[in-house]
């Protein structure tokens, strides 16, 4: 039987594990920026945790979540996101308090079974954040920017942010009262989804991304337009500390999210380079779901970052160039003399902290070049028996194809600081070629 991944499931093979990991990285830097802190909690939570949190008329409590009953019969669902389990994780811990602005972060896999397509999998990575404590306007304006620097960071463009109110659960029941009013003429031309939104939830219509359903929706009355003074005056200060941040964004009074718990601020930033699953990063304020899960009123905001979609993005406009994984160093040798100097020198230079490799597979000088090459070193060092007599050998530079003789002592300083301004091996990242 030959066995393959399940469907919706996709292996991050080594030439792209770099490319996860530059990405990974600049989350952490970014985050870390802006004093947010790493959380990792658990992969499974219970399933009420969800239900109550999303909403039992979301599209992933009904259809996308991947629930099972463990030994002792108790229902556990894989995450489908990570802002629940956080909010769990921070009162269960003492984390979330509200006299503190509480700042964190998560980088990690959500399961949702989804139809696969590009940037989207039953088995996708997220990174996000969640801020505690703080309904200040400036805070959803700070947030939205740290998600733009981001991307900025890696080099993005081509991508569009996306901002909305949704009020709050003292404005939003006048809000659907008036969608229910406008899709009681429409809702039988419409999916039959949008007509079990319609009896459940009518603002989930807003999500529907059925094409013979928008031009209802692009019709359908306007959160913005229904906002209380307190929502109306939250949205108006964010969209203002916004422009003052230098931020480009524009106001989509259709866009809702596709969670439950959020309140005022939504947003989304679009790449235009994806087709209808076009949002690399989401989120926006969810005020009551501290309360709902337990835990004093405690305002909250936070967003999530699909790695995937990112990753899609980034390849689409060749941004991966340079974050693949190199070596600087391949020491060749010619016979077993030339091997044993040859593994004492690799274990130097990795102790020196430089990234290093030889061959093990006793292949001939042409056949070790060529694997230099396929594994993108920046030097060889050939090692053979006039080599050893002298005490020192050739150093070529597999970009250049420049050569020098240096010898086994000198190596290290070569190889660390020859590279001159330009240097990109890693030991400069150690201090080494200081």
């Amino acid at each position: 039987m030959k066995y393959t991944a399940p469907r919706g499931t996709k292996d991050i093979l080594p030439d792209d594990s770099s490319i996860w990991q530059v990405v990974e990285n600049v989350c952490r830097a970014v985050f870390g920026l802006y004093n947010y802190q790493e959380i990792r909690t658990p992969i499974f939570e219970p399933t009420e945790l969800f239900a109550r949190s999303i909403g039992d008329s979301t599209d992933i409590v009904k259809k996308e979540m991947y629930t099972f009953a463990d030994r002792k019969g108790r229902s556990l669902t894989l995450r489908p996101e990570a802002t629940a389990a956080v909010v769990r994780a921070g009162l269960e811990n003492n984390l979330i308090s509200t006299d503190n602005l509480t700042k964190l972060y998560y980088i990690g896999p959500m399961f949702r079974y989804e139809r696969p397509q590009a940037g989207r999998q039953r088995q996708f990575n997220q990174a996000g954040i969640e801020a505690f404590g703080s309904n200040d306007p400036l805070l959803d304006a700070e947030v939205i920017q740290m998600a733009v620097k981001l991307f900025e960071t890696l080099g993005l463009k081509e991508l569009e942010v996306d901002v909305n109110s949704v009020g709050c659960k003292k404005c939003r029941p006048v809000y659907l009262e008036a969608l229910k009013k406008y899709f009681q003429e429409n809702i039988k031309h419409m999916c039959e989804d949008c007509k079990a939104r319609f009896e459940t939830n009518p603002l989930r219509i807003l999500d529907c991304k059925e094409e013979p359903c928008q031009k209802y929706i692009a019709k359908a009355p306007a959160m913005v337009d229904h906002l209380d003074p307190e929502c109306k005056d939250h949205f108006e200060k964010v969209v203002g500390w916004l422009g003052g941040l230098g931020v480009k964004f524009k106001i989509n009074d259709r866009l809702v999210r596709g969670l439950d718990y959020y309140t005022k601020t939504a947003f989304e930033v679009v790449s235009k380079r994806l087709g209808a699953q076009n949002a690399v990063c989401g989120g926006g304020r969810y005020d009551d779901l501290v309360e709902e899960l337990g835990g004093k009123p405690t305002p909250a905001i936070g967003f999530a970052i699909g790695l995937e979609r990112l990753i899609e993005v980034l390849k689409s406009e060749n941004k991966q160039q340079g974050m693949g994984h190199r070596i600087d160093l391949f020491i060749a040798t010619i016979g077993d003399e030339a091997r044993k100097v040859g593994f004492d020198l690799l274990t130097k230079a990795r102790i020196s902290g430089v990234r290093a490799d030889t061959d093990y597979l006793g292949k001939s000088l042409k056949a070790q070049m060529k694997a230099a090459d396929r594994l993108k070193a920046h030097y060889v060092y050939i090692i053979g028996e006039e080599e050893l007599k002298k005490k020192s050998a050739m150093l070529k530079n597999m970009e250049t194809a420049d050569q020098k003789e240096v010898p086994f002592d000198q190596l290290f300083k070569d190889t660390g600081c020859d590279c001159g301004d330009d240097c990109k091996c890693s030991c400069e990242d150690d201090g080494c070629c200081d």
